[in-house]
C-alpha cells in the first residue's frame, strides 16, 4: 500500500451485525455525527433513516440552528473474524456543498500513525491519516474527487484496513451494493 499522508488516498482524494453491536455502532455514529456537526458544518445525519439502498442507508436530520436538512449515506460494518472491530462509513456533502467527504470512524485502540488503508476490489487506493479521536472512535476523512467516486461506484467491495500493531493490518469489507444509487440521492 502506498503511504499517502500528504495527499490522502493519493491521486483520488485529499484530506480526510448483532443487536448489541448495532446499538454500539449507532451510539458511536450518533456521537461522532453530533461532534462533526459542530466542527465540520454539514455532517453525517444522526436522525431518521430516509431510505435504504441495498447495504447503505440515507440518514437525514435538521440540526439545531440549521436552516436545511442534512443527509449522509451510511454503512455500519464489523470485521468478520473480530465482531468488536467495527467501522462506520459515512459519505456526506462538504460544508460549502461543492463536494463530498468520505468519513470513516474506527474504534479506539487502532494504531494511528499507520492510518486507514483502502482497497476497492483488488486495487490499492492508499492510506488516509486519522484527523481526530473522540470518545467514540477515531476519524479519518478525505474529500472525494471524481476518481474516488468512480472507483467506489464501480467496485463490488471496498476494504478498509486498520492497524492494531505496525505488522497487523485488519481488512474490514464494506459492500458497495447500492452505493451508486445512494450517492445519487445525496445530490
Amino acid at each position: 500500500m502506498r503511504d499517502c499522508r500528504v495527499g490522502l488516498f493519493s491521486g483520488v482524494g485529499r484530506v480526510m451485525r448483532s443487536g448489541a453491536g448495532r446499538r454500539r455502532l449507532a451510539l458511536a455514529f450518533l456521537s461522532v455525527a453530533a461532534a462533526s456537526i459542530s466542527s465540520a458544518g454539514p455532517a453525517a445525519a444522526q436522525g431518521t433513516v430516509r431510505n435504504t439502498f441495498e447495504d447503505w442507508q440515507l440518514r437525514c436530520e435538521t440540526p439545531a440552528g440549521a436552516k436545511a436538512e442534512q443527509c449522509a449515506l451510511v454503512q455500519y460494518v464489523a470485521a468478520e473474524d473480530r465482531p468488536n472491530l467495527t467501522l462506520v462509513v459515512i459519505v456526506l456533502k462538504t460544508a460549502d456543498n461543492r463536494g463530498y467527504l468520505l468519513r470513516v470512524v474506527a474504534p479506539l485502540g487502532v494504531l494511528l500513525p499507520s492510518g486507514l488503508g483502502l482497497k476497492i476490489d483488488q486495487t490499492d487506493i492508499g492510506r488516509a491519516s486519522f484527523v481526530r479521536c473522540l470518545t467514540t472512535g477515531c476519524v479519518a476523512e478525505v474529500v472525494m474527487d471524481d476518481g474516488l467516486v468512480r472507483s467506489l461506484r464501480g467496485g463490488a467491495q471496498a476494504t478498509f484496513i486498520v492497524f492494531q500493531t505496525p505488522e497487523e493490518g485488519v481488512g474490514i469489507p464494506v459492500s458497495m451494493k447500492g452505493f451508486g444509487t445512494g450517492f445519487d440521492a445525496l445530490k
